[in-house]
């Protein structure tokens, strides 16, 4: 279950066995965790270092091929295509465009900051990552 989506669907959790959350690297687990215990769900079991602890000690891994990329990766593409696309025009087309790429990195050193992401709150709101299990940050 997406982290996004504990509040709305907690009831569907078995409160009578253990849940095991798992994130990429085990940083958001870790925040699904504290968000269902808040919810009145103790036995949750947060898996530490996540999935590429998992793949790392030689477990069983099967990953989901019709899955979104992982938003950390989406925000990483976009920002990059956003820059390149701002010196492009500002070589071609008009100077004032390369400020595109500075309002990126503008954006990218407050994300850091805040440890928030306006790009990657936008990005999770588009069709392809409806209804999938998309890493949401990177850890």
């Amino acid at each position: 279950m997406p982290r996004g989506e504990i509040e709305k669907r907690h009831l569907e959790i078995d409160r009578a066995k253990p849940v095991f959350v798992m994130c990429r690297t085990g940083r958001r687990s870790a925040e699904a965790q504290k968000k269902l215990a808040a919810l009145g769900i103790e036995n949750v079991v947060n898996v530490a270092g996540g999935c590429e602890a998992w793949k790392g000690a030689n477990l069983p891994f099967e990953a989901d091929a019709k899955a979104s990329r992982s938003l950390e990766r989406q925000v990483r593409f976009a920002a990059g295509l956003l820059v390149l696309t701002g010196i492009l025009l500002s070589v071609f087309v008009q100077p004032y465009f390369v400020w595109l790429a500075g309002f990126v990195g503008a954006g990218l050193a407050f994300a850091s900051v805040t440890d928030t992401c306006a790009m990657g709150m936008i990005l999770l709101k588009m069709p392809w990552n409806k209804g999938a299990a998309v890493d949401t940050q990177a850890s």
